[in-house]
């Protein structure tokens, strides 16, 4: 009975570790997936807004034109003028309509007529007649486009409103540059109505009074701070999805953010299976131990009750004894053994991981010494001591590099990270391409890399060998992509933001699996090649996620692959 209560014991503590883990896992998989769903939510906002500030601006700008003041002199060529020159701005910027009104609301000229003739009773007529910018998002009628609507103000001389310019977004034609390229989103208006989104099926969708046979929200929860939604919208929708929000009151909408939390469960029973492994293990070891040391204290009780009675048997009894405790201390001594070997399993286990790294590591810099020492040996040959002198320095400096490299794995393989410092952006980029050279080279690839004549140095964060290898990888993948057709070309070009940002472009055949190209040993490459282990992506996104910044790929409209990295700017005033 005893024994039954310790296993039942074991098995309660068990469950409520593997219990308590999956919790902690599960609620640190959901911050991570908030944090990434929030900067999706973010960046889709801002693409939105600043599609729809183009309209906004043209409103503005196109507003004081001559040609649309003499529409207030009543002479019919002006009217004519004024639809041509409209015309010609809606072609231009992909504007479904441009109508200049009267300050009565009625339309003077339009480039195509899609609204009705007197706007007086619209919100943005309104608002613009005030004096101020106005706008406003519907669908217009019978068409059942969704649009919006800038509208900005004419001004006399004397300050009265004169008129209006008014600028009609097509929505449709916003959307066409991110549809279906994140998780689901969607912009509601003040009364929930979904007005924006990446799902077609989700248009005019409200979650307060769904339609039947539409999505609907079958119930919300919140779980560590996370407010969870559990839908019933078809294939298209996730079951249960994190749901985040963000007012955006420069347009009047308020976008929204549905993410699939099924991969974050995942993680955390997988966490949680592993913990229950290892703890019902280690429940079986001491469970066998005790039941050895129980059985060993019954035979000694056993063996004191019978010394009185059987002395004769006291030697065999005490032979016996002798034998059990050496066979223990054999087994002690095996258990030992195993252990050890155990641990020089995990050291080469670890070392085989190493080498694939060491090998992605120094394999660039071990061709560019070989090159160099080639190219001495040569100029040796034709007396030219000078320039054999020139490659001999920098197999020099290569090898001064290697040992920075071989520095930084060391630090990496004992989880040390050397401290981020000041680095020459051009420099690195330098590097990368003079050691990318050769092989560029002998592939027929050209690169498009000229930075400008006595340009200044550009400083960012981060560590020059390590930055120099993610440009290393990026350039040898993108020229691995290429490698089967005629065309093969690679650009590098640096943009001065918030963020120092560097672009780099190839012609190939694109990114096949996105969502997969900076997970470890993920490869396109021939199974087996000694170019095809899958790392570099994997090093070069936890490389730049060291020094603070981010890299992401994407597939260019034109065809190709582009590889953005952007890099935190070196300040002296925010890092001295």
């Amino acid at each position: 009975m005893q024994r039954w209560k310790v296993l039942l014991g074991v098995a309660l503590v068990i469950a409520g570790i593997a219990g308590g883990s999956w919790t902690y896992g599960y609620r640190q998989a959901l911050d991570a997936l908030a944090e990434r769903s929030a900067a999706d939510l973010a960046l889709a906002s801002d693409r939105v807004s600043t599609q729809l500030q183009i309209y906004q601006e043209l409103a503005v700008l196109m507003v004081e034109h001559p040609v649309l003041k003499d529409l207030h002199s009543g002479q019919s060529s002006s009217v004519a003028d004024a639809v041509e020159l409209l015309r010609q701005v809606a072609d231009k910027t992909a504007a479904l309509d441009v109508f200049y009104v009267s300050s009565t609301g009625q339309v003077l000229a339009a480039a195509e007529g899609v609204s009705s003739g007197n706007v007086a009773s619209e919100e943005y007529f309104k608002r613009a007649m005030q004096g101020a910018l106005g706008s406003s998002h519907g669908v217009l009628s019978p068409q059942g486009r969704r649009v919006y609507n800038y509208a900005a103000p004419s001004f006399e001389p004397n300050g009265a409103v004169l008129g209006a310019l008014v600028v009609v977004a097509d929505v449709e034609d916003v959307e066409q540059t991110w549809r279906g390229s994140l998780p689901t989103v969607i912009f509601t208006d003040r009364g929930g109505k979904v007005f924006i989104s990446n799902r077609p099926e989700l248009f005019f969708w409200q979650r307060e009074a769904a339609d039947p046979g539409s999505p609907k929200v079958v119930a919300t929860e919140t779980y560590a701070n996370h407010e969870i939604w559990t839908l019933d919208g078809g294939p298209y929708l996730p079951r249960r999805a994190l749901h985040l929000a963000l007012d955006l009151p420069v347009i009047g909408l308020t976008g929204q953010i549905l993410v699939d939390v099924a991969p974050a469960r995942r993680i955390a029973a997988l966490q949680s299976a592993a913990l229950g492994a290892l703890s019902l293990a280690f429940g079986a070891f001491l469970f066998l131990a005790l039941e050895r040391r129980r059985t060993l204290a019954e035979a000694n009780a056993v063996l004191e009750s019978r010394v009185e009675a059987r002395t004769r048997a006291l030697q065999s009894t005490n032979t016996q004894l002798r034998h059990e405790i050496r066979e223990r201390k054999e087994a002690e001594a095996a258990l030992q053994k195993a252990q050890e070997e155990l641990v020089q399993a995990g050291k080469l286990s670890a070392l085989g991981q190493m080498s694939a790294g060491i090998s992605h590591e120094l394999n660039q810099p071990l061709m560019a010494i070989q090159q160099y020492a080639e190219n001495a040996q040569a100029f040796l040959v034709r007396d030219q001591s000078e320039k054999a002198g020139e490659n001999l320095g920098r197999i020099a400096g290569m090898s001064t590099r290697m040992a920075r490299i071989i520095k930084n794995l060391r630090a990496f393989s004992r989880n040390e990270s050397e401290p981020r410092s000041k680095v020459d952006l051009i420099q690195v980029i330098n590097a990368a391409s003079e050691l990318t050279a050769p092989r560029l080279q002998g592939d027929q690839v050209a690169l498009s890399w000229e930075p400008a004549e006595g340009e200044e140095p550009l400083w960012v964060w981060g560590g020059e060998v390590r930055l120099t290898q993610v440009f290393v990888n990026l350039i040898n993948n993108a020229a691995d992509a290429m490698l089967g057709q005629e065309e093969r070309a690679i650009s590098i070009e640096v943009e001065q933001h918030e963020k120092l940002s560097v672009r780099v472009t190839d012609v190939g055949p694109g990114i096949k699996e996105p969502e997969k190209m900076f997970d470890p040993f993920y490869s396109t490459k021939v199974v087996g090649s000694a170019e095809g282990m899958g790392l570099g992506l994997s090093i070069s996104y936890g490389l730049v996620q060291s020094f603070g910044g981010n890299i992401r790929g994407l597939n260019s409209k034109e065809g190709g692959a582009i590889f953005e990295v952007e890099l935190e700017p070196w300040r002296a005033e925010a890092h001295g």
